[in-house]
């Protein structure tokens, strides 16, 4: 079976649905940044962010709302993407 995380990376539209969280802030950070940064990510880069992605909505608020970094680095980069700075 293949992984579904490779099926994301490699699909630009449901790498863009899974932005989508129900939290209307979160929406916005995740889908500018698929919109504006993906089309130019590595695959590495591309990985990382669906891995953020993995998150469940109140951990990826406290990373990207509440000032949180994750652990790992390659996910704390990414972070630090889009919350700009």
């Amino acid at each position: 079976m293949a992984d579904s995380r490779k099926t994301d990376e490699s699909n630009p539209r449901r790498l863009l649905w899974h932005c989508r969280r129900g939290m209307k802030e979160l929406d916005v950070l995740l889908e500018r940044f698929a919109l504006e940064a993906l089309p130019h990510a590595s695959p590495q880069e591309r990985q990382a962010f669906t891995e953020l992605l993995d998150h469940p909505d109140p951990v990826l608020a406290e990373y990207l709302l509440g000032g949180e970094t994750p652990r790992e680095v390659h996910l704390a980069e990414v972070v630090r993407r889009i919350r700009g700075t």
